[in-house]
């Protein structure tokens, strides 16, 4: 493997394993409002929202884990999980497109 390469993955691992550090922050994450946020915010939960709303319910809420009361290992996990799948899918689109280009 290439050094620039190799380094890379490092990095990410580094970052994977200090993503508990949002733990430390006030607050919800960005992107991350359920429908009695927006109610707080906005006073009312916009109609497409509280249609949408039961239709999805995540695997692992507030990335808990059941049966580990260790907040830190769901969120590693869930960075080790979405690294892969990123990485994987760009695998493949380049794949793809280097087929289409030869």
């Amino acid at each position: 493997m290439r050094k620039e390469i190799k380094m890379l993955w490092i990095g990410i691992a580094i970052l994977a394993i200090l993503s508990p550090i949002g733990l430390l922050a006030s607050g919800d994450a960005w992107g991350e409002w359920g429908a009695e946020e927006f109610k707080k915010v906005l006073g009312f939960i916009p109609p497409g929202l509280k249609h949408f709303s039961d239709l999805w319910n995540a695997p692992l809420p507030d990335y808990t884990i059941p049966g580990l009361h260790n907040d830190y290992i769901g969120y590693i996990g869930a960075a080790i999980v979405g690294i892969i799948l990123v990485a994987i899918f760009t695998w493949i689109l380049g794949k793809f497109l280097a087929k289409k280009e030869a």
